[in-house]
C-alpha cells in the first residue's frame, strides 16, 4: 500500500479534484437516465402499454453505458494512485499515511480548500480530527 505525506498528498488534489468531479458528473448522468427510464417503464405499466421512441431509449442507454466507463475510469486511476475514495457523493477522498509507523488516514472533502483532517483506519468521517504537528512535519 501505498503511503503519502501531507506535502505530497496536498500537491496531488487538483488532479485528484478534476478525477472525481468527472466520476462524479458520470454517477449524475446515470441516475438521471435511470430515473427517466423507471419512469417511462412505470408509465408504460400504468397505461398498459405505450409508444416508446426505441432510438431515443436507446441513445440514452448508449449515454448511460459510456457514462458507466467514465465512472469507473476514473475511478481505477484514482485507486491506482494509491488514493482512496471513500464517498462518491460528497466527494470523500483518504490518503494513507504512516505516522511514527502507524498507518492513518489524511481526509479530505471535495470543497475543502486543503487538507486539513485525518483518522485512523478503524475510524470513518466522523472520526476526523484536525491534522496535527505529526502531520506536517512529514
Amino acid at each position: 500500500m501505498r503511503t503519502f505525506t501531507l506535502r505530497e498528498a496536498q500537491s496531488m488534489l487538483p488532479i485528484l479534484e478534476s478525477l472525481l468531479r468527472k466520476s462524479i458528473e458520470a454517477k449524475t448522468l446515470i441516475e438521471e437516465i435511470d430515473q427517466e427510464f423507471n419512469e417511462l417503464s412505470e408509465r408504460i405499466f400504468l397505461n398498459g402499454g405505450t409508444m416508446v421512441d426505441v432510438r431515443a431509449c436507446a441513445v440514452r442507454k448508449a449515454q448511460r453505458e459510456k457514462a458507466i466507463q467514465s465512472a469507473k475510469d476514473t475511478l481505477s486511476e484514482i485507486n491506482a494512485i494509491g488514493v482512496q475514495v471513500k464517498d462518491l457523493d460528497i466527494g470523500l477522498l483518504d490518503f494513507p499515511c504512516k505516522i511514527n509507523g502507524e498507518i492513518v488516514l489524511l481526509c479530505w472533502k471535495m470543497g475543502e480548500p486543503t487538507i486539513a483532517h485525518w483518522h485512523g483506519t478503524d475510524e470513518g468521517y466522523a472520526g476526523r480530527r484536525p491534522i496535527d504537528e505529526r502531520m506536517q512535519g512529514e
